[in-house]
């Protein structure tokens, strides 16, 4: 554990560090973020934050590579180098739109590329842990593949529309994860406990602390899309890495639950993305638009409207975020009696928050309409 903590502080201080240079290079490159009228942030801010999360990422990994503990993840399989790869291939794609703007189809077959790497890379779901182990043929493989690390890439960069919440939310999100992978790897191996989904999920999260300090109210630099389909990837990257390689049903108390796990955990972390992806994808299409067609509808925006301010409106995804990861991580930690107890009052409590019933509260009054986001 201390091995991938340290991993982990690397990913954030290289970040944390970096992110200032980068601000300057997007200004300098004129890679702002204007005031448009469906963004709620009130002026402009420079972009390309991405860049600045890969270094973290880049560094990170070349330090892994080169720890005993975890030297023959790189030294056995090429998978994470072409992780790697990958990840800096939609990192420069969303960089080149940060600054110029691409048409969403360069955008997609950009992403699409860089997951067909991953697979032919051997970063592929082989199988699915349901009812044993369902072997997928190659074809089905590569099809699931694609389609799982676009639709991730896609769904954080649709729900980076405020100050600190995509960053926010795929660290919480990627904290649960790692947990899941961390005690998978003890529980399958009792003397390496190196993991790839658990070094990926560690550098995501290193990524995510360490720009979040430029990224919260009143931001600095916004991650941009450089940033959110780098995150995606790791986060898609990291569950393939997982799904199929061992038997979760070896956790204790897993049991049936357990099988199913590597698929609704990474549901779980990305429960708010994938819902505001999913939403979307259903409105533009029903209203005769393109998938990608930018609008007002999203679940912050949803949120600002029933009055909640920005950074309430972060709370509560970030809320959202840690009653449906930790939920579904718990049923392989606790007892059945005390994951039923966490569901009702933390759903209870993200309701309430939500719907926030206190606000019509005379003399209560909401004064951060002047924090800015992305």
């Amino acid at each position: 554990m201390r091995i991938y903590l340290f991993i982990l502080l690397v990913a954030a201080a290289v970040t944390y560090l970096i992110t200032p240079a980068v601000r300057l290079l997007a200004r300098r490159a004129g890679a702002m973020t204007a005031v448009r009228e469906r963004d709620v942030h009130d002026a402009v801010t420079p972009r390309l934050g991405g860049l600045a999360m890969l270094a973290g990422v880049v560094v990170a990994m070349l330090i892994a590579s080169n720890v005993p503990f975890l030297e023959g993840l790189f030294r056995d399989t090429r998978q994470p180098w072409a992780i790697l790869v990958a990840a800096a291939l939609v990192c420069l794609l969303g960089a080149a739109d940060d600054k110029w703007d691409l048409d969403w189809w360069a955008k997609l077959a950009g992403q699409v590329l860089a997951a067909m790497l991953l697979a032919w890379q051997g970063v592929s779901l082989v199988s699915l842990p349901i009812g044993g182990v369902t072997i997928l043929s190659e074809r089905s493989a590569l099809i699931l593949t694609v389609l799982v690390v676009v639709v991730s890439m896609n769904a954080v960069n649709f729900v980076d529309g405020l100050d600190g919440l995509a960053a926010g939310v795929m660290a919480i999100g990627g904290s649960a994860f790692f947990l899941y992978a961390y005690m998978l790897t003890r529980t399958v191996s009792t003397t390496d406990y190196s993991s790839l989904a658990a070094l990926l999920t560690a550098v995501l999260i290193g990524a995510c602390v360490g720009f979040l300090p430029h990224n919260m109210t009143r931001a600095r630099i916004f991650m941009g899309d450089s940033g959110s389909m780098l995150l995606g990837l790791l986060l898609a990257a990291s569950t393939i890495a997982v799904t199929g390689q061992v038997d979760p049903a070896r956790l204790s108390g897993a049991d049936i639950f357990g099988q199913f796990l590597p698929i609704l955990l990474p549901i779980g972390v990305m429960v708010i993305p994938f819902l505001d992806f999913a939403l979307a994808v259903v409105r533009r299409i029903g209203s005769g638009k393109s998938p990608f067609h930018a609008d007002k509808a999203h679940l912050h925006h949803r949120l600002l409207r029933l009055g909640h301010s920005k950074r309430t409106a972060v709370l509560i995804m970030y809320t959202w975020t840690v009653v449906v990861s930790v939920g579904l991580l718990l049923p392989i930690m606790v007892s059945t009696r005390a994951v039923v107890i966490f569901w009702v009052c933390g759903l209870l409590f993200a309701l309430l928050l939500t719907f926030d019933p206190l606000r019509w509260r005379p003399g209560r009054h909401r004064k951060d309409s002047d924090v800015p986001s992305t």
